[in-house]
């Protein structure tokens, strides 16, 4: 089993990891989607009862990518391990979606926090070209910050990350909130017809991906200090935040709203802004929503290039990519090249933007091959498994039900969007030729350091 190079020189902690994790996870969606969630589910019980079984399914993934990140401290270990595993030419497959998808929604998500901040900056900036320059300004001090150094990048993500807690428990002080609405008990059947277990299926889809990201914490194997007992602690500080988080917000927005205008807004957080503070409630959102944008920012870009290490580790991305700066810990090339490819996907961004949508279930196929991993590692550790660290309690069922619940959440994806989810199997299938394209050019230039 291979090392981590020794170049990578550890400077991630705690603290550090946990604030990597909340700002992964927590997006834009939590302050839309629970909207959504509602219309599915068409009762208050399904409603909730979905947040909590979403949240607890996380637990369980959280409890198995801990133990995995224990034992393996891969830099660009969400490649890495499925590589070692199983085999390179499947976790390219599948981590080449990943990649594309990523940096692509790292431009869209970038606009999105862009058409909500503007309005607040002077008129200059208003308009579509105000918009975008906004996108490439906020971009390009990302850049610049993690530029100067893994710990700079990761200092401003404990910055980012504890701001947006505060936003969102402020949102949550809406608990207190005296509505005219009487929600509790007199919310009605928005579906009365629709079968109990199929709206639960179908809302535990959209809550499941709300508490999703968590698992590219596995990138940073090679930067995080005492990975063995500090990986699982940073993972269980920030998914346990992030699951109180978002059940105390999703019944603030109950609370606030009602079932039935829960189930009909558009914008949720915003309306639960603007009933808690006036007309301080939209900047109040659109301060929430552009930290949010900002913190997926910032750990995106401490992410992905650890992933186009692994790949050049592996010979199918040029040596350059793998190179790091011994002073900053940067890949500054692997990072310069993914802010231009950001940059350029801002002119084709609705191309881009179906992407993410068409990868949804090759998403749920990655994070269980994965979690997967498990199985492979603790088999060649036989019985005298020599790992100290954390294992997950009820080994092999909780890690077993995890990997269902992802298959038939594919599954189930394909069959409601047949017509998205082909497409999205196109590109993890085109992956191959790719793969062997790559490999083959990376072994003809001779991808080596010389």
């Amino acid at each position: 089993m291979p090392e981590p190079p020794e170049k990578i020189r550890p400077q991630i902690g705690i603290f550090d990891l946990g604030m990597i994790v909340i700002s992964l996870v927590i997006g834009i969606g939590i302050f839309r989607t629970p909207a959504i969630v509602a219309k599915q589910a068409g009762s208050p019980e399904i409603f909730f009862s979905a947040w909590i079984a979403g949240g607890i399914v996380s637990l369980i993934g959280a409890f198995v990518f801990a133990e995995i990140g224990s034992r393996h401290h891969f830099p660009g270990g969400f490649y890495k391990l499925i590589s070692t595993a199983f085999h390179p030419l499947y976790a390219f497959m599948i981590n080449w979606v990943i990649v594309l998808t990523y940096g692509a929604g790292m431009a869209g998500v970038a606009l999105i926090g862009s058409e909500y901040i503007n309005p607040l900056l002077p008129a200059f900036a208003h308009g579509q070209k105000g918009i975008l320059g906004t996108a490439i300004i906020t971009l390009l001090f990302f850049y610049a910050i993690n530029m100067l150094g893994i710990k700079s990048g990761s200092r401003t993500q404990n910055v980012l990350s504890s701001l947006k807690i505060i936003m969102m428990l402020a949102l949550c002080a809406g608990i207190f909130y005296s509505s005219s609405n009487e929600t509790a008990g007199t919310a009605p059947d928005l579906n009365p017809g629709a079968n109990w277990l199929s709206a639960f299926g179908a809302s535990l889809i959209a809550v499941f991906y709300t508490f999703g990201g968590y698992q590219q914490t596995l990138n940073f194997g090679a930067d995080i200090k005492d990975p063995v007992r500090n990986t699982p602690r940073g993972i269980f500080l920030g998914m346990f935040l992030i699951l109180g988080l978002y059940l105390a917000l999703n019944y603030t927005y109950y609370h606030v709203l009602g079932y039935e205008g829960l189930s009909n807004s558009s914008l949720i957080a915003a309306d639960v802004a603007n009933a808690l503070f006036g007309h301080w409630g939209k900047v109040f959102f659109s301060l929430a929503i552009f930290l949010s944008v900002l913190g997926f920012i910032n750990a995106t870009m401490l992410s992905l290039p650890r992933v186009y290490y692994a790949l050049a580790d592996d010979n199918i991305l040029p040596f350059v990519f793998k190179k790091v700066n011994p002073k900053t810990q940067v890949q500054e090339f692997a990072l310069t090249f993914l802010i231009v490819t950001t940059l350029l996907s801002l002119w084709v961004l609705d191309t881009f933007e179906q992407i993410v949508n068409y990868v949804m279930s090759v998403d749920s196929i990655a994070l269980a091959s994965a979690a997967a991993t498990l199985f492979v590692f603790r088999k060649q550790a036989g019985k005298n498994d020599p790992h100290k660290g954390f294992k997950i309690w009820g080994y092999p069922v909780l890690p077993a039900l995890f990997v269902t619940f992802l298959l038939i959440t594919a599954a189930n994806v394909i069959y409601t969007d047949p017509g998205s989810a082909l497409v999205g199997w196109g590109l993890f299938l085109g992956g191959a030729p790719l793969y062997y394209l790559l490999q083959k050019l990376g072994n003809n230039a001779g991808n080596q350091p010389r």
